[in-house]
């Protein structure tokens, strides 16, 4: 997202506007599909996003920015909520996927992160950029959430109209991305790339300077820059999906609203949010099956458009955006995933919006996928899911949100836990016996990061499972994940959340954390009372 998008809705839509079909209420019984974000790579049938075993996945999730800024890393590291508390929370919230911002500026190797809280996440402290990139895509994968990688700019300076500039060429551009995607080979957390956020219009018809759809023009036709840089990540790893967003005006300028001629005026949408050309002239890619349209759309604390104002507001939405991005989804000619939407839902106006909005992308697995902006409460276009804290979630976005999100599920025996609040159950009886293995992450002056997993080898379930270990005095937890992490004297209990209780026969748990003082080994491991080996 930038500080922008002002591009106006001039002409043409009053007539679609005309035909739209009249909403008469939102849907109250939208319910959430299971199956998390399914298995392997995703690619494309039809308008679906299917995965490995062609099974249709959608994508429910959010934009978690930052790495696209001075701090050339997460937004909220500098909170009092550790890094993975926070995932934890996205995945138990129902978010599956993360759209990551970043910019080529990130990516650099003398590239510095800055402002994070040291005592909160010592664990992120003297990592690079893309080695803390790292560490929040392997946890999300733990928690069976996807990532889409979004180049939102250039530098971190601005957002641009073009996907280069003189600093930044395409050339750069190109190998940036086909080191990303060289990088996470193999990797099947990350799905896919964003090729470049909001190609807009510059300067005003007919000497339009910004970025175009169809025109021909090598160095302004976005869907063929498209093209070339998709089919380059292709080339080096085929398995990612390709996210194309739309243009703000197609023919890449504005509309002169000084000529008092308006015959020769275009529909003009959000910044990225047009992709009215996109059916007759589409991104045809090197491999079949790896594009997915991806518009972004915004209410009025993001800019008072036009059609905000219309008498039949809000029945007049369904066509204007059939006209920009809905028709490639309901004509089956490519999936939908939209990459940018959202509100600080401070007027009726953006809540009726934002219901709609919601309605028309549909219910279920089969609905259209999307990424709300943002997790973050610094968006000064919108706010976030949670607040200044980062951790208390906003609950007037998140209710209308919900009905629509399919939760991720989470993967190798982890679960989707809030932050950590506190334990203290009482054991259950043993049921058999367990095994232990530890392992130490990471380690620094007066810390350490460690997880312990547990193996339940008894022939029954443990239910409600709980792990307790001992340290020697003076080492105290900082703080836990996949459990509710508590400490008591030199004893620490883990405890599985309501809704992930039960530890079956023959599964694991791993419980992480980090801790204060001498890296130690947890001793005295027991899953309830019986004691682990």
């Amino acid at each position: 997202m930038s500080r922008r998008r002002l591009s106006a809705l001039i002409g043409g839509l009053a007539a679609v506007a005309t035909a739209a079909a009249l909403i008469t209420g939102i849907p109250g019984t939208a319910s959430a599909a299971t199956g998390g974000t399914g298995t392997g790579y995703l690619h494309t049938n039809g308008n679906k996003i299917v995965d490995s075993t062609g099974a249709t996945v959608r994508l429910t999730g959010l934009n978690w920015f930052g790495m696209e800024t001075d701090n050339k890393t997460f937004h909220g590291l500098w909170a009092s909520n550790p890094w993975r508390n926070m995932i934890d929370q996205m995945a138990s919230l129902g978010y599956n996927t993360v759209r990551i911002p970043f910019s080529d500026d990130a990516l650099k190797s003398n590239a510095i992160a800055t402002s994070i809280n040291t005592n909160t996440n010592p664990d992120l402290v003297g990592l690079s950029p893309l080695q803390i990139l790292d560490q929040v895509i392997n946890y999300m994968g733990s928690k069976g959430m996807r990532v889409i990688l979004d180049r939102h700019r250039p530098t971190t300076a601005q957002q641009t109209a073009l996907w280069y500039t003189p600093a930044v060429p395409e050339s750069t551009w190109i190998a940036d991305w086909q080191m990303l995607a060289r990088r996470y080979a193999g990797n099947t957390t990350v799905i896919g790339a964003d090729l470049h956020n909001e190609p807009h219009a510059e300067g005003t018809k007919p000497n339009s300077t910004g970025a175009c759809w169809g025109c021909g023009d090598q160095a302004r036709d976005w869907r063929l820059a498209a093209e070339r840089a998709g089919n380059a990540i292709l080339s080096v790893q085929p398995n990612w999906l390709i996210f194309v967003e739309g243009v703000s005006c197609p023919s890449g300028g504005e509309n002169n609203v000084w000529d008092n001629d308006t015959s020769n005026d275009e529909n003009c949408g959000w910044w990225g949010g047009n992709l009215s050309k996109a059916g007759a002239q589409p991104v045809e890619l090197s491999v079949a099956n790896r594009v997915v349209y991806s518009p972004h759309e915004y209410a009025t604390s993001v800019y008072h458009q036009t059609w905000f104002d219309d008498p039949s507001y809000p029945a007049n939405m369904p066509a204007i955006w059939d006209n920009y991005w809905g028709y490639l989804y309901k004509q089956n000619i490519a999936p939908i995933m939209v990459g940018e939407f959202g509100t600080t839902l401070q007027s009726d106006i953006d809540k009726v919006w934002l219901q709609n909005l919601m309605a028309y992308m549909g219910s279920g697995v089969n609905g259209m996928s999307f990424t709300y902006w943002s997790w973050n409460p610094d968006s000064g276009d919108t706010g976030g899911i949670v607040g200044d804290d980062w951790t208390t979630v906003n609950q007037a976005k998140q209710s209308i949100l919900q009905p629509y999100l399919i939760a991720p599920v989470p993967n190798g025996g982890g679960s989707t836990t809030p932050p950590p609040g506190g334990g203290g159950t009482t054991p259950p009886p043993a049921t058999g016996g367990c095994t232990v293995t530890y392992q130490q992450d990471n380690a620094w002056q007066g810390g350490f990061q460690g997880s312990v997993t547990v193996k339940n080898t008894g022939s029954a379930a443990v239910n409600p499972w709980q792990v307790t270990w001992t340290w020697p005095s003076g080492v105290t937890l900082g703080s836990g994940w996949n459990a509710t992490v508590a400490q008591s004297g030199t004893t620490v209990t883990a405890a599985g959340p309501s809704y992930a209780s039960s530890l079956a026969a023959g599964a694991s748990v791993t419980i992480g954390f980090t801790a204060n003082g001498t890296a130690s080994t947890p001793a005295s491991v027991k899953l309830g009372s019986a004691a682990c080996s």
